[in-house]
Parts: C-alpha cells; sequence; structure tokens
C-alpha cells in the first residue's frame, strides 16, 4: 500500500498514467469491449486491468492520479448508444457524477459513435478494462497538465 494512492491503482496502471503525457488518452472500457485486441494496436501495446470494479469506481481511482485535459478542447468522451445516441444510460450517468466530482464543476461527456469510439481507441496510449459488465460502459480521456504552482 502507498500513502494517498488509490488501492484500485495497481502498479502497471499507476506505471502507464504517469508515462502519459499531455494530449494522450486512456480508454477506459466494459467487460465487453474488445479490450485486449485493441489494446495491442496502442501505444503501450497491451492490456491493463482494474478488476472487480465498476467503470465509475476505477475512473475514481485514475482522476484521483490524472488530470483531464483544459476545458479548450474535450477530455472526456463515452461511447454513444447505438440508435439512442443522445440516451445515457445509469453507467455514464454515475461516471459523469465521478467527473463532474474530480474536476469540482460540470465537465459533460461528449459522445463518440461506437466505430468511431473503437478506431480512437486504436490511437490510445493505453486501455484499462474494468469489471463493468453493464453495456456501454466505454469511456476515452484526455490527459491535461499540472500547473506548476500545484506540484
Amino acid at each position: 500500500m502507498l500513502k494517498n494512492i488509490d488501492p484500485a491503482l495497481n502498479a502497471d496502471v499507476l506505471h502507464a498514467l504517469r508515462s502519459m503525457g499531455h494530449g494522450d488518452t486512456v480508454v477506459v472500457s466494459d467487460t465487453n469491449f474488445p479490450s485486449d485486441s485493441i489494446a495491442r494496436q496502442t501505444v503501450l501495446g497491451k492490456l491493463l486491468r482494474i478488476d472487480n470494479v465498476s467503470a465509475a469506481r476505477a475512473i475514481k481511482a485514475i482522476l484521483s492520479v490524472m488530470p483531464l485535459d483544459t476545458p479548450l478542447q474535450p477530455s472526456a468522451g463515452r461511447m454513444e448508444i447505438m440508435g439512442a445516441p443522445d440516451e445515457i444510460p445509469p453507467v455514464q450517468q454515475e461516471v459523469q457524477a465521478v467527473i463532474d466530482s474530480a474536476e469540482g464543476k460540470p465537465a459533460p461527456m461528449y459522445g463518440i459513435e461506437r466505430f468511431a469510439f473503437y478506431e480512437e481507441a486504436k490511437k490510445a496510449y493505453c486501455v484499462i478494462t474494468t469489471g463493468e459488465n453493464r453495456f456501454y460502459g466505454c469511456f476515452l480521456f484526455t490527459k491535461g497538465v499540472i500547473p506548476p504552482e500545484a506540484v
């Protein structure tokens, strides 16, 4: 155990998040996403795991150490429901609440069409799969910066 580090964050995930730079993206996926095959095409080239927790719980842990990018560009994306792109299922509502809490203000997610999400995921720095078993529990986050006075 480490002080002030969420216990859901394992060494591999921490290393990847620390290695990412400003503008790099991370995919957090549910159990139905083709995580392994997509992860092999990412910068890291291997799948990372935060097992046995929901997407919201994993994202809470990730956002406890990773800043999101500025409001000048979208920094949190969600996979859209096929045929209902504006519908926000409970899993995405829970994640939205986690994002808003981490940011200390509303920070709405943008939608990404399912197949476009797969293509964006291949360009990510890494993929982290969770124990989330609800459909459309897939998200894309862009890493921001920490200003010098905040370090």
